[in-house]
């Protein structure tokens, strides 16, 4: 057990995390429980007058305006800079939230949320991006849990404060996202580096460079927002007191003038993350029809979601201690196991409780897994000036399974009835075959991982 807990905990990243990443956690936070729009569109669009079906067209307009602003914001960051990509986007935001609430006629509410889910997460990869810079790379998948983390507790208050403003004012509910916003950009602005100094990955390099071919490295957000664009080496940090944690994996910097669709290994990282994410989706998705169907009451749901919420917020930082110091394709392909293990276990009717333990071996595998796939391996295949664009696409694959997911989902539960969470089993199995050759791995730990899918 002390060989499982020798990486860097909480609380000693905490104290080692330079200001400026401590201001990145806490605008995140803010921003988040501001995050309005996208939980109570459909109910301000009907409250409206408007249709059901043109309030979901309006949600799915956000998430497609989502998908674009997270794209565009690595490119972004990479152009601009962290701090002056998180400062527009923030800014720019509650200006487009202000208009949607106030311009009356749909189609302009419809392009305006849509440019607001593309302004509105633009600062993700940036923020990403500066948190990877601005920590040692054995601090890193810790502080991308702690950002995950920030994003859960700002979305387990939001609900409340949402329900609150609304019953006043849907008016309160855009004045106040507007004013999150602008305060992450005052943050932002006020706390961050125009340049960060990245820190350089020290130490000696316990596993040898894997070549242009392998894939670098780099929050889901979750739920989660991190890596810039310079660092270099593959080393782990020596320091006096720490652990020699090895680096989230030995990744090559981007060849001078090579873009990432010219990345091969990287492509099928992001088609399994996109597989994944397909699948981890399902529990807002098909999930509910599941219960309605089996002629269970609400609050089962609830009860589901309430769980996951609460075993993420309570024992992610701990999952994250007793994976950062193994190699990133372990933490990938375990998450993406654990994830459709999890699923699967929906498809027999083992009652409520057994739907709890399949929700608690998901929710492990999202704790084990989404910090390295969504935001460490991302950054750190992204290295050499491309940290930006990398980040960005793998939190677009994020966003794309947000709109697809529940379209499949509900179309197979359709068809297969409790036979769509086996299909969910099928596509992590797949997802995990894509992972393990997209994904670098030390040679240690390349057996194991193999042996994971085979």
């Amino acid at each position: 057990m002390p060989a499982l807990l020798s990486g860097a905990g909480a609380l000693d990243t905490w104290r080692a995390t330079p200001p400026a990443a401590r201001a990145l956690l806490a605008g995140t936070f803010v921003n988040r429980l501001g995050g309005f729009l996208q939980v109570f569109a459909i109910l301000y669009m009907t409250d409206r007058g408007f249709s059901d079906t043109q309030a979901a067209f309006a949600l799915g307009a956000y998430g497609a305006g989502s998908i674009g602003g997270m794209l565009a914001g690595g490119w972004l960051s990479d152009l601009l800079g962290g701090r002056r990509t998180i400062v527009v986007s923030m800014a720019c935001t509650a200006g487009l939230l202000l208009g949607v609430y106030y311009l009356g006629p749909y189609p302009a509410k419809i392009v305006l949320i849509a440019l607001t889910g593309a302004v509105g997460q633009a600062y993700r990869p940036a923020s990403a991006s500066m948190l990877s810079d601005l920590v040692p790379p054995e601090r890193r998948l810790m502080v991308f849990a702690m950002n995950r983390l920030a994003v859960n507790l700002g979305a387990t208050a939001l609900p409340l404060a949402g329900v609150a403003l609304a019953s006043v004012s849907y008016g309160l509910l855009f004045w106040g996202e507007a004013l999150a916003a602008i305060s992450y950009a005052v943050i932002a602005g006020v706390a961050l580096p125009r340049r960060p100094a990245s820190v350089p990955d020290s130490g000696p390099a316990s596993v040898p460079d894997s070549g242009p071919a392998s894939v670098p490295d780099s929050g889901p957000a979750s739920v989660p927002d991190s890596g810039p664009a310079s660092s270099s080496g593959a080393g782990a940090d020596t320091s006096p007191g720490l652990a020699a944690a090895p680096a989230l994996g030995p990744a090559a910097p981007p060849a001078r003038g090579r873009t990432m669709l010219g990345d091969r290994p990287y492509l099928l990282f992001l088609a399994a993350l996109l597989l994944h994410s397909v699948v981890y989706v399902q529990y807002l998705s098909t999930l509910p029809l599941a219960i309605r169907d089996h002629h269970m009451p609400v609050v089962v749901y609830a009860v589901l979601i309430s769980v996951n919420g609460v075993f993420v917020i309570t024992c992610e930082l701990l999952v994250t201690r007793l994976v950062q110091g193994r190699p990133p394709r372990l933490a990938i392909l375990g998450g993406m196991a654990l994830t459709g293990l999890g699923m699967t276990l929906y498809a027999p009717p083992w009652g409520v409780a057994g739907m709890i333990v399949a929700t608690l071996v998901w929710t492990l595998g999202e704790m084990a897994g989404a910090p390295s796939m969504y935001f460490a391996y991302p950054a750190q295949a992204g290295r050499g000036g491309h940290q930006g664009r990398y980040l960005g696409a793998a939190n677009a694959m994020f966003g794309l399974a947000n709109s697809l997911g529940p379209i499949l989902g509900v179309a197979a539960w359709t068809a297969f009835g409790d036979g769509v969470w086996l299909l969910c089993g099928v596509t992590a199995v797949a997802a995990m075959t894509l992972a393990r050759h997209g994904v670098h791995a030390g040679a240690g730990a390349d057996r194991l991982a193999r042996g994971l899918v085979s």
